[in-house]
């Protein structure tokens, strides 16, 4: 039951993303910090080719939707926003990590994809 309940989710988030327009941007960039992002946590957590290719799709996406926000949104709202977001994507990697891999991600995500400050003005 929990495996259907997992494929479930994982077809809806997937879907869902499809039809998101801030993931529809082709920013080479992000691409890139996401490719760096995810061989810093494949050095650890150990994914497989499939793991990988869904994990910096992932990143790549959260990585657009935190730009959006940087660019909105200052100061505490800005952080809190970002928060929010990061939270999400922990919740998402649910879905490609196992659960040993999903405790290590948790505990080395602080190190490797920092929340920052908030700065009252820019």
């Amino acid at each position: 039951m929990k495996t259907l309940i997992y494929a479930f989710t994982f077809l809806i988030t997937f879907h869902l993303s499809a039809q998101d327009p801030m993931l529809q941007t082709n920013n080479e960039s992000i691409e890139d910090r996401a490719t760096k992002i995810t061989d810093k946590y494949d050095e650890q957590i150990e994914l497989d080719a499939k793991q990988t290719i869904l994990f910096q799709k992932k990143v790549e996406q959260f990585l657009i939707r935190e730009k959006k926000i940087k660019e909105e949104y200052d100061g505490k709202e800005e952080l809190n926003l970002i928060r929010k977001l990061r939270k999400a994507e922990t919740l998402e990697m649910m879905n490609i990590l196992s659960r040993p891999q999903l405790t290590l991600y948790k505990k080395l995500k602080p190190k490797i994809q920092p929340l920052g400050y908030a700065n009252e003005k820019r």
